[in-house]
């Protein structure tokens, strides 16, 4: 059973442009890394709901809680890792405060083979992007919940 992840996406539409909020993966692995960035998402516990996870998960990852507002169910994708990503689309009003208040962690050895353990912060940061600039930044399978939400969205 491959391993399962859900996440929320906000996005906001101004002036005739649609802008998505991303959260920069942290760590080393992922610092000098274009691609990145990610929707904030994930792992789905045993038997937990799909959008009940991708809720707790963005709250875990931003420290606050996941704009108010109806969800748009983006499907699901699989990431070159095998890794199932579910996702949900979420409008906010233009200007909504949607931050990176603080990020939870994650323990890893680090430099590698050293014997030291260090804490690093799941997502570093979190910012805005248009569509175009998102899609040269998240992890390539993501590409489709962009394009998806575009295709939802009226024109």
């Amino acid at each position: 059973m491959p391993r399962t992840s859900a996440g929320l996406l906000p996005f906001v539409r101004e002036e005739g442009a649609t802008r998505v909020w991303l959260g920069h993966m942290g760590g080393p692995l992922w610092a000098r890394r274009t691609r990145g960035w990610t929707i904030v998402k994930g792992e789905v516990e045993a038997g937990e709901d799909l959008l009940a996870a991708a809720e707790r998960e963005f709250a875990e990852e931003t420290g606050a809680p996941a704009p108010a507002g109806p969800r748009l169910a983006l499907g699901q994708v699989r990431q070159s890792g095998g890794k199932l990503v579910h996702a949900w689309a979420i409008e906010v009003t233009t200007g909504a405060d949607v931050t990176l208040v603080e990020s939870n962690s994650f323990e890893m050895e680090w430099p590698p083979r050293s014997g030291r353990r260090q804490s690093f912060p799941e997502l570093d940061r979190g910012e805005w992007h248009d569509l175009d600039a998102a899609r040269e930044l998240v992890v390539a399978a993501q590409t489709d919940f962009l394009d998806r939400l575009l295709e939802t969205l009226p024109h």
